[in-house]
């Protein structure tokens, strides 16, 4: 059995909650510009004393409606300021925040905010809240609906709560404020679901403290990443635990922090901001490398992208290895004037690091964009665990794996290879469910992960996929699709693939093209008869090209492992559909479901031939 654990560097105080930055910075650094509000297309800068008065005032207009202690508020919006606002106002006031991804259907929106308890609701726009007003009925404990920006005429908010901040004096809230301490209640956070109905996780202030000063501890972080020299810009939902926590952090450490809801605007939004820090999930630092790929390709310079690609690979690779030669030295200096700075621009042109977490970024990715000079941080964690528990750190990263433990944490691996934590960041057990609470820990108190894992000699831990995905052949064979699906993606045409072949007599997969560059494609090959989108997946030019990418994820495997044959599916994942969780994860157990036919028909022939890598 492997361990690896971090002495912690802070324990919080009984007094200490996560409303305390807020304040301090207002006290301390009351006239400096702490953030960038969205207002049309504009940033409006805003001072931690401004700041801190705004959430007073939701405080006061919260207390004087009648918000008692540890009484749930739920906040249903896209990433913004004002999200930032109600989420400290609410704690100030002593209540518990419940964030509700803004794409969540009728049917979860009830269950949160049923299973909550919520008494309240602030809601980001018109749809969003005739969404919540078509389930209030049915629900009694649910007293009113508020505007999350009270300045937007076309959210049709139910109450008005504006005028009630003057009815509480700032002392009043101060003292409401003073009486929490570090073990109380801060939010309840319900897992996405990828099978399942959601279940609450009950995170305290000490839980979340633990992650934010352990994380700013960790070697570096300070130094380099999150401090008052810093810019980040969060466009991914802040509903999710790691935008969360970074935006505490970025509080935390003064750290200029600036939001944009809209993640199809995010490119134009980090140009204007240009963030020297970005978080994001894997899916879009996939989606800048193959855009950049694929117009490389079609601007007949594909050839110098691909060696740029390997130069960076290549230089990257050899950091963990003593350092670039001086042949690779100037090889990555030339692409680094062709190639390396038009990437770096595209990103805003002042970005150092970027944060990935979510899903697993790969090694492919993480030794590209390193190799670009965009340092990647990827970490791991889960809702249950306030996000991170390792943390790979700059100047001390192993691409490929997601880190060691942060200060505090411990990470073991159980006899059949699952991740196993401990830490002050591990969560309290799951809101009104105690049976799953009870099976979400083993027998010496260490967290389930229900992920597959393994720790190096120096604590780097490396994910390779969760136990209820692996895939068991009909031959024994186990097969992790992570590996093949990461691969997979790798390809600019293709936006979401699923492995499958659990007690099948080989591996298929099926796959999904990206709409949005589809039509570029079906132009470059002359297919411009009508109706040539809709029959796509049936294209003979498609199919041989899919076949490339097939072929290309093959090579990280065994032969018993490899991608037989594939479909493609008519339409792609998303979370509209119910195929995708809000953070861009596959709902496996989803879509093999609702492709049930299209699996089946991937393996009708098996008994009369041996199988082909053709589709």
């Amino acid at each position: 059995m492997q361990e690896h654990a971090e002495s912690t560097r802070y324990t919080p105080a009984p007094g200490e909650t996560l409303t305390d930055d807020v304040f301090t910075n207002a006290r301390v650094h009351a006239s400096e510009v702490g953030y960038s509000r969205r207002v049309d297309e504009s940033w409006v800068p805003v001072t931690h004393v401004e700041l801190a008065t705004q959430v007073i005032d939701v405080a006061a207009a919260l207390m004087a409606w009648g918000l008692s202690p540890g009484e749930r508020v739920a906040i249903m919006g896209g990433t913004s300021f004002e999200w930032m606002v109600c989420d400290y106002a609410i704690w100030t006031a002593g209540g518990v925040t419940v964030p509700i991804y803004e794409t969540s259907s009728a049917e979860q929106v009830e269950w949160i905010l049923h299973d909550s308890g919520a008494v309240g609701v602030f809601v980001s726009n018109a749809a969003v809240a005739a969404t919540v007003t078509s389930v209030r009925g049915t629900l009694t404990e649910l007293r009113a609906v508020w505007a999350l920006d009270p300045t937007d005429k076309d959210t049709q908010a139910t109450d008005d709560l504006t005028t009630l901040s003057h009815d509480i004096d700032a002392s009043e809230v101060e003292a409401r404020r003073a009486s929490l301490t570090s073990d109380a209640l801060a939010t309840i956070i319900y897992t996405s679901g990828t099978t399942g109905r959601p279940k609450g996780c009950a995170i305290t202030h000490a839980n979340l403290l633990c992650q934010v000063h352990n994380v700013v501890a960790a070697t570096n972080v300070t130094e380099l990443v999150f401090n008052d020299r810093s810019r980040t810009l969060l466009f991914i939902p802040v509903a999710h635990i790691l935008a969360r926590s970074i935006q505490l952090t970025a509080v935390h450490q003064r750290v200029h922090l600036a939001h944009g809801s809209d993640a199809k605007k995010a490119a134009s939004l980090l140009v204007d901001f240009k963030p020297s820090v970005i978080l994001a999930v894997p899916y879009i630092f996939e989606k800048i490398y193959n855009t950049a790929k694929h117009k490389a390709a079609v601007e007949k310079k594909g050839w110098i992208f691909g060696q740029a690609e390997a130069a960076a690979t290549q230089y990257s690779e050899s950091i963990d290895r003593g350092g670039p030669g001086l042949l690779l030295r100037l090889r990555h200096g030339l692409f680094d004037r062709l190639v390396y700075g038009k990437l770096r621009a595209a990103l805003g042109g002042q970005v150092d690091y970027i944060v990935s977490g979510g899903a697993p970024l790969g090694s492919r990715l993480g030794h590209f964009f390193r190799g670009i000079g965009i340092n990647p941080l990827e970490g791991y964690g889960l809702t249950e665990t306030c996000a991170g528990v390792t943390l790979n750190l700059p100047g001390q990263q192993r691409i490929g794996t997601v880190g060691r433990p942060l200060p505090g944490c411990a990470v073991r691996i159980a006899d059949d290879g699952e991740v196993l934590l401990k830490g002050g960041v591990v969560f309290q057990g799951y809101w009104h469910n105690e049976e799953a609470t009870r099976d979400a820990f083993d027998e010496d108190g260490w967290f389930r992960t229900g992920d597959l894992g393994s720790l190096d000699r120096d604590g780097y831990l490396t994910v390779t996929g969760r136990k209820k995905d692996l895939i068991v052949t009909a031959g024994g064979k186990n097969v992790a699709p992570a590996v093949l699906e990461d691969r997979l993606r790798a390809h600019w045409l293709l936006s979401q693939c699923l492995v499958v072949g659990d007690r099948r007599p080989y591996v298929a997969a099926l796959l999904t093209v990206d709409a949005e560059v589809l039509p570029q494609w079906l132009a470059e090959h002359g297919h411009t008869e009508p109706g040539a989108i809709e029959h796509i997946h049936e294209n003979p030019d498609l199919l041989a090209e899919l076949q490339s990418a097939v072929d290309d994820a093959n090579k990280a495997v065994s032969q018993a492992e490899a991608i037989k044959r594939f479909a493609v599916l008519p339409e792609d994942f998303t979370v509209d559909t119910g195929l995708l969780t809000p953070t861009l994860k596959v709902k496996r157990a989803v879509v093999t479901e609702r492709y049930a036919a299209e699996i089946d028909r991937l393996y009708a022939d098996e008994g009369a031939r041996a199988p082909s890598a053709t589709p």
